[in-house]
């Protein structure tokens, strides 16, 4: 249930706030800070509203307006282009960047008096000023639904804004509250205020990381390793701020004894850790360490437990993720429950139309439109879309641990597709041809056309076009020239040589029978090869480790820049490297062999893949998937054959020789 200020008190603060100014720093920059990106709105224009009934209601411009005209013109906010004009700034996260840095440089040179700005700046950039108004000490928390204090922490950084040394030899902070929590910040302001610990909020995942990390395997051990935390001394120090009666030997044994054990049988639940018969030995699973391993919480590892299937389809996957527990603290703002149904309309993928003011709902929207690129109804959701996107390919690489380790191929690649997908802002079902900067739909005919640079037939895939185009940048300008102007064509073109080309050349290591001669070439045949040849099969022993050895030769398409190992992701908010996953499995089992990963590929790698044989004899067909990690449509299969036959005993001391049968493969 929102609270609702009274208006008398809303124009009492905002009278406050003018009135401090002309007393403490009529001539020297103010910095305002503000609950909300809609408040910095509406206090800039009361402020302006006051300045109105001043003799020179521009005083607060501290540069010649015809020269604020000229950057006013630059400013994408309506809002911003009022204030600045009347040398008040304002600063949040919902502004364009270019916005924000065009305030910040106004600011800091003096050039506007006044910044309003929400909490979140007294973290970032260093902006010091002569005053500082706290406006308030409460913000509205979306998840609770209520208004709730600033963390004094926050309330600390926003006043050292003021006064600093090397701008200034004084400073006021002034700070505007309740009557009620006055008292508090007296004595918060002027006593040393101790500092707490929240470990408790985290207590399962902490202990969690320690089990799989070998720390920890008793319940002994957590009850030591909690007394080595900042949080066992200030237990002692301040018990009752964490529920305690008092600090006698018992009490505090039993207080961390239950600790321990709701904290065991939380990850217990998560399935990922394992208490002993004993009831006191600790065994972490592998749940537990891909938790530790990505740092998600316990919660989103049992979740993926329950919900991820041999056959999960990327609906169904997109569902999962947005569902992490990583996403719960994604604020749903005043209204955007509205904004949220509005967006939901214009997307391809139904949500559950009751929980529109769920963050997990309103991240699966975010994820959705940037699939879609789909306009966002207001600057806010740009940001929040990026904060989206900074975990996703945390929480994917943790799903696709997940799916290896139960062997789900098909679960295993759609994933991948997924981290694709988040990448490079499409779906996996568009062309792979709209990953191009600046080709859009309505383009696509144009690659539909006869014969290209030798290549026939419709260009369907980046693949079809790298081979159309053979590193000429003319023959890709043919293609596209009459729908596009030339610095379109040319960010394209450049996109488009920097994609990675890899051959692909596959050898198998192991103990061979004797039947086989070991230094024989055994080509795997084209597609068109009758596969009942019994040439084709390579003889493998049942039930047997071999490594299969992959080559990986990088060449460059016509980019004469040098080689950088980032991934070409312009609506990724992140640098991130290219990468690649190599997945072997059993198409006809629908189950995966084994699963590596590598980086990037600068000229030549080569990676091991250690897998077994089928324990039963006969014939079977293993594909290996070259899958990016980066880019749609880049990717790569082989198809291997293999004959298995029964395992012949050795005796011991018996030599066993390591040898490599090679094979040429095609895609």
């Amino acid at each position: 249930m929102a609270i609702l200020i009274p208006e008398t008190i809303k124009i009492s603060l905002q009278h406050e706030t003018f009135q401090r100014w002309a007393d403490h720093s009529p001539a020297k920059p103010v910095l305002i800070f503000v609950s909300s990106r809609r408040q910095t709105r509406l206090t800039a224009l009361d402020l302006i509203a006051f300045l109105a009934t001043e003799d020179d209601p521009k005083q607060w411009l501290k540069m010649d307006e015809r020269e604020m005209n000229d950057i006013i013109v630059t400013v994408r906010d309506s809002n911003l282009k009022l204030t600045l004009a009347f040398g008040i700034g304002m600063h949040h996260a919902g502004l364009h960047e270019r916005d924000r840095k065009t305030v910040e440089e106004l600011f800091v040179n003096c050039k506007i008096q006044v910044l309003i700005a929400t909490s979140t700046l007294a973290w970032g950039v260093n902006f010091p000023a002569h005053l500082v108004i706290v406006k308030g000490t409460e913000y509205y928390d979306g998840k609770t639904r209520r208004y709730v204090d600033y963390p004094i922490t926050d309330v600390l950084q926003m006043m050292g804004r003021a006064g600093r040394p090397q701008f200034d030899d004084q400073g006021k902070a002034v700070i505007l509250v309740h009557d009620i929590k006055k008292d508090f910040y007296k004595k918060f302001l002027y006593e040393p205020f101790p500092v707490e610990s929240s470990l408790l909020e985290v207590l399962a995942d902490h202990l969690n990381a320690e089990i799989a990390a070998g720390t920890i395997t008793s319940k002994q051990d957590a009850m030591d390793y909690i007394t080595w935390t900042y949080f066992f001394r200030r237990l002692i120090m301040n018990p009752t701020y964490y529920n305690l009666d008092d600090v006698s030997h018992d009490t505090m044994n039993k207080y961390l004894s239950s600790l321990v054990e709701k904290s065991l049988f939380d990850l217990e639940g998560s399935y990922c850790i394992e208490v002993g018969e004993d009831n006191r030995s600790i065994e972490p699973l592998t749940y537990g360490r891909i938790a530790s391993y990505y740092y998600l919480k316990h919660p989103t590892i049992g979740m993926f437990k329950d919900q991820l299937k041999p056959e999960s389809n990327i609906e169904e996957l997109l569902l999962i993720l947005t569902n992490a527990d990583e996403y719960t603290d994604l604020p749903v703002r005043h209204n955007e429950d509205q904004m949220n149904s509005e967006l939901a309309k214009h997307l391809p993928i139904e949500v559950n139309p009751h929980s529109f003011d769920s963050s997990h709902t309103k991240t699966h929207l975010l994820l959705q439109a940037h699939f879609s690129h789909a306009m966002l109804p207001c600057p806010d959701y740009a940001t929040d879309t990026k904060t989206v996107l900074d975990q996703a390919i945390r929480i994917c690489q943790a799903m696709l641990d997940v799916a290896a380790h139960h062997g789900w191929l098909v679960t295993a690649l759609n994933i991948t597709n997924l981290v694709q997908m988040v990448v490079q802002g499409r779906w996996i079902h568009d062309s792979s041809l709209l990953t191009l900067p600046n080709i859009e739909l309505q383009h696509l005919y144009l690659f539909r056309y006869s014969v290209r640079g030798g290549y026939q037939g419709p260009i369907e895939c980046l693949p079809e076009l790298m081979a159309a185009c053979e590193g000429k940048e003319n023959v890709f300008a043919s293609i596209v020239d009459s729908e596009l102007p030339a610095a379109h064509i040319s960010q394209a073109w450049n996109f488009l040589c920097r994609l990675p080309i890899l051959n692909v050349s596959l050898s198998i290591k192991g103990s061979w029978d004797d039947a086989v001669q070991p230094q024989n070439e055994v080509p795997v045949p084209p597609l068109t090869t009758d596969t009942r040849d019994d040439k084709t099969w390579i003889k493998l022993h049942a039930d047997q480790e071999y490594v299969l050895q992959i080559n990986l030769h990088r060449t460059q398409m016509g980019y004469q820049g040098k080689q950088d190992s980032k991934a070409v992701a312009p609506r990724f908010p992140k640098v991130k490297d290219e990468g690649w996953f190599l997945i072997l499995g059993e198409v006809d089992k629908k189950e995966l062999i084994a699963l590596k990963r590598t980086g990037y590929v600068r000229n030549r790698n080569s990676v091991s893949l250690a897998f077994y044989t089928p324990e039963t004899p006969g014939r079977c067909i293993y594909t290996l998937y070259l899958m990016s990690d980066s880019y749609l449509g880049m990717d790569q299969q082989y198809d291997i054959y293999l004959n298995i036959v029964p395992a012949q005993g050795t005796t011991e001391g018996t030599e066993t020789r390591n040898v490599v049968t090679k094979f040429a493969l095609q895609a």
